[in-house]
């Protein structure tokens, strides 16, 4: 199965309901951080905005955010608490046109996709008792094709470095090229040093899942070493460490950000400990995403299905969807980030150890 890339549909902006559309209204922000009442919030979707008599689209976009037209006729999507006095902002709730502001919710659709289907169908949804294997061939052709002409961000919970395979199978990612950004928390980047460093993970073998004695002081130790060696590429220099997640980031320069919740310990020096801030800096590594793939983290799930719009507008223009992935034993946290557009989103309901050595075998880098 050959992977090929959809082709976006835009919207005909000749026909006379968008011809005869007034120009968006737009209003002043008179506070930093205070947009103007009946501001307009953005979606995951691509959104056009008429102005002077053009349909333009607001190209780096995504949930929540308000559209801020600059003095060079740029259209960027802000968070408010970023919004400036002074800030032109556009102003309207409806989305069909007649205010200006059009959601274009079927870019990537196929129109012919569905015809002549029962209007009631079972297994709408997705479960344990989903069957997958589809969604991993298409993963697979996906990811050959990022590897290539994309950037793919994985967005991983600390389960990965409570097992040998799953931490393996991700340094072999890492180390073929298919993966070009990691966000996590600080749990995550602490187990797996403590895993290539004494081979646990809060104290229990990696591989056993045996507990060492005095193995609950592993992980403390391990953030201390880290932290009086001043970072983490220093750590792995310092104690010599060979295998991990961590340790094939900052072998092969991939980038990566750790972001700190209220229950951390250390943390560990590179764990950017203020919410906003962190909120930020996730964004800044999901700007220029082409796939995003979150396993096993419902909080950086969810934060991340936030940040990342369903499309990407390409150097020469072109329009390409953002597919992002949701990945996670529990189906409540995969259901969270289903409706986000006809391809954007793919849920897999499965522990992330198993998702990790299966598409790493299938991928052949194991």
């Amino acid at each position: 199965m050959l992977f090929s890339m959809p082709t976006y549909v835009p919207p005909t902006f000749t026909d006379p309901t968008f011809a005869s559309a007034p120009n968006v209204a737009i209003g002043i922000a008179e506070r930093d951080g205070v947009a103007p009442r009946g501001y307009h919030s953005t979606s995951m979707y691509p959104e056009y905005f008429k102005i002077d008599g053009a349909w333009r689209l607001a190209e780096e976009s995504r949930m929540d955010s308000s559209v801020v037209l600059r003095p060079t006729g740029r259209l960027d999507v802000v968070e408010n608490r970023n919004l400036r006095a002074g800030d032109q902002v556009i102003l309207g709730r409806s989305e069909d046109g007649h205010e200006g502001i059009f959601v274009h919710t079927d870019g990537f659709v196929d129109p012919t996709r569905g015809r002549g289907a029962d209007k009631f169908v079972f297994r709408q949804g997705r479960s344990r008792e989903t069957a997958f294997a589809r969604d991993y061939d298409r993963l697979f052709e996906l990811l050959r094709h990022e590897r290539e002409h994309g950037k793919v961000v994985w967005v991983m919970g600390p389960a990965f470095a409570f097992d040998h395979d799953a931490r393996f199978a991700m340094q072999r990612m890492v180390e073929e090229g298919y993966v070009d950004g990691v966000m996590a928390g600080n749990a995550l980047a602490t187990h797996d040093l403590e895993g290539a460093m004494l081979h646990t993970a809060l104290g229990q073998d990696i591989y056993t899942q045996e507990s060492v004695p005095n193995g609950h002081y592993n992980h403390l130790d391990v953030i201390n070493e880290v932290r009086r060696s001043g970072s983490i590429a220093q750590f792995v220099e310092d104690h010599d460490i060979k295998d991990g997640i961590m340790y094939s980031l900052v072998k092969n320069n991939v980038p990566f950000v750790l972001t700190g919740s209220i229950r951390d310990d250390g943390p560990l020096p590179e764990v950017v400990g203020d919410a906003y801030l962190g909120q930020s800096t996730m964004r800044d590594m999901v700007r220029d995403a082409t796939t995003v793939i979150c396993l096993a983290t419902m909080l950086h799930t969810i934060a991340t299905g936030n940040m990342v719009p369903s499309f990407r507008v390409l150097e020469d223009g072109t329009i390409r969807p953002v597919y992002f992935y949701a990945v996670d034993a529990d189906e409540f946290v995969v259901n969270k980030l289903l409706d986000r557009g006809s391809l954007s989103a793919t849920t897999v309901v499965t522990n992330v150890q198993d998702f990790i050595t299966i598409v790493a075998r299938g991928l052949k880098v194991w």
